[in-house]
């Protein structure tokens, strides 16, 4: 069987979703800060939500690189073992470890409490802390994803129209959930969409990185802005200011379209600038990329302590400091993990799976 190629586009995917998420919470402090419904509120407010991408985009590359890895093997009873192996220590252990020093940092911060029996339940249902309840949904996905791709490879309509599928698995779910609702707590359903259409660009890959360069992808762009604008002014008419009844249907399907559109056509930009860098940059690209688990369980401890150590004003200071939250808790994240990831032995524990080398300077002259 001839061997797959690496798909590069997916680590510039990664760098971006990365980046928006730090940026989401980071610009949060605009609503505690900034005069509500003031001319600067309401730009940060809309700043805030449209770039909520961020979560689309990971769960796109996660359906991507499965479906595309998966697509030609046998489903063995090995194959599922190994599968289910790495997942407990790539992504399992991480959780529960930062869950567990989420709950210790809240009891020392003075709001949260030490109760075994309570612990274990916020950790089971991801409320130790506010970014995990994404990664309790990430652990239900790699549940079914082998099941999901059993079905893929013997329901040829299912592998044609996978992200069809998706679409009506997830405004299905959020329509149960709004006017009948049966589960207590999130499902992964709620991200079928962008999960499958990952999939199905995965296993379209060579045809779908063929339009990389087309005009249409700008298109596809210019849907998705015209939708998360949408979105991001409904919720401040409606769900900040209440000035109309909230649809959480309407939402929800303007959010889809929005979160759709622009997974696929960051994918196409993606692929279209893989295809101009150099192998040494797509390397330490590569890397640095390989840290955005890392990020994501880090980054809400180190935003704490540099929100207290630079402080945020209702002034024209408030941009300024903004951005020095930013570039400070982007640039304290990566050092932290890549101190752990090159001196640190069984780093993978704790930020996931990482390259075996950890030099970004070897990466250049391996290049």
């Amino acid at each position: 069987m001839k061997k797959q190629q690496q798909i590069q586009s997916i680590y510039l995917m990664r760098l971006l979703a990365m980046s928006l998420v730090v940026l989401v919470h980071v610009t949060g402090a605009y609503a505690t800060v900034l005069p509500f419904a003031g001319d600067a509120y309401e730009k940060y407010h809309f700043l805030n939500r449209i770039i909520r991408i961020e979560a689309g985009l990971f769960i796109a590359i996660t359906g991507l690189v499965f479906f595309y890895q998966y697509k030609h093997k046998n489903l063995t009873k090995s194959l599922w073992k190994d599968y289910y192996k790495k997942r407990v220590s790539f992504i399992l252990i991480p959780y529960i470890i930062w869950a567990i020093v989420y709950e210790l940092h809240k009891a020392i911060l003075g709001f949260g409490d030490l109760q075994p029996a309570a612990i274990a339940k916020r950790i089971f249902f991801g409320e130790s802390y506010y970014q995990l309840h994404f990664i309790s949904l990430i652990v239900q996905i790699y549940l079914v994803l082998p099941l999901l791709i059993w079905v893929d490879h013997k329901v040829p309509i299912f592998r044609k129209y996978m992200f069809v599928f998706g679409g009506i698995l997830q405004l299905g779910y959020i329509a149960l959930q709004t006017y009948l609702p049966f589960s207590p707590f999130p499902l992964f359903l709620q991200l079928m969409g962008t999960l499958l259409l990952g999939g199905w660009i995965g296993i379209h890959y060579d045809r779908e990185k063929a339009k990389s360069k087309r005009w249409s992808t700008w298109a596809w762009l210019l849907i998705s802005s015209i939708a998360g604008s949408a979105i991001a002014i409904y919720y401040y008419l409606s769900g900040t200011l209440g000035v109309f009844e909230w649809n959480n249907i309407l939402y929800e399907s303007v959010n889809y379209v929005f979160l759709i559109t622009g997974c696929y056509s960051i994918f196409r930009f993606a692929e279209a600038v893989a295809d101009k860098l150099s192998t040494s940059t797509l390397a330490r690209l590569q890397q640095i990329a390989s840290y955005s688990f890392g990020y994501y369980l880090l980054h809400p401890l180190i935003l704490d302590y540099v929100t207290r150590t630079i402080p945020a004003y209702s002034n024209y200071l408030f941009h300024v400091q903004i951005l020095l939250r930013y570039l400070v808790v982007m640039g304290v994240c990566f050092l932290i993990i890549y101190l752990f990831h090159r001196y640190v032995p069984f780093a993978s524990l704790l930020f996931g799976k990482l390259p075996n080398n950890s030099s970004l300077l070897k990466h250049s002259k391996a290049s």
